[in-house]
């Protein structure tokens, strides 16, 4: 066969190439589907009923701020790395607002643990925060793999486990709107583990359904 024949071939053959969306609109999709999956779990919840009181008295609005922008930051920074040529420094971006969310969080579990006593550090107490993050965190993930299917043939981990990172910040949101529970020493502990258990459940499994997507 010669080349010009290989070459008809393989144009008769060839099917249109469909274009990645770019970064910020693949974020705005993710973060409308967050939204919508965490606004499901307050109207099916309700709203806690001390809400108005907690973000009057800046316990909970900042770790609420700064979970946002650090969901945000990692879901976009996700979606730069699913692009070939995007720097890897990107994973970095979430770096900064997700340490202000764990320090505002231990700051404010270290206040209500000196006002609760003893009963701050029964390791039980926080359950309920592991389970809601990961059980909404994990869902999703996939749907963040799903859009960010594209990056599963050379960066799929790293995607990943931002987008958990991202997913889990949007499932902390959700856990303080619906969620009473007075903050505890162990509350941190249990945030932090949920996020990590997302977090590395993305980077392990992630890859698998972003491939067979």
């Amino acid at each position: 066969m010669d080349s010009e024949d290989l070459i008809a071939r393989l144009a008769a053959d060839a099917r249109p190439v469909r274009r990645v969306p770019p970064p910020v609109v693949s974020t705005l999709v993710w973060l409308a589907a967050a939204a919508a999956v965490v606004g499901a779990v307050v109207a099916w919840s309700g709203f806690r009923h001390d809400l108005p009181q907690r973000l009057a008295t800046g316990v909970d609005l900042p770790q609420m701020i700064l979970a946002g922008v650090a969901g945000v930051a990692a879901g976009f920074a996700a979606f730069q790395l699913a692009l070939p040529d995007r720097d890897p420094r990107w994973a970095w971006l979430p770096v900064p607002p997700a340490l202000g969310w764990v320090a505002t969080m231990g700051w404010g579990c270290v206040q209500e643990s000196l006002a609760v006593g003893p009963a701050a550090f029964v390791p039980g107490v926080s359950v309920p925060c592991l389970v809601f993050i990961v059980a909404l965190g994990l869902p999703l993930t996939l749907c963040g793999g799903f859009l960010a299917r594209h990056a599963a043939g050379f960066r799929p981990t790293p995607v990943a486990a931002l987008i958990g990172l991202s997913a889990a910040c949007f499932a902390s949101i959700g856990l303080t709107l619906v969620h009473h529970l007075d903050a505890a020493a162990t509350v941190l502990v249990w945030h932090g583990l949920a996020v990590a258990l997302v977090s590395l459940a993305a980077a392990r499994v992630g890859p698998q359904p972003m491939r067979a997507a």
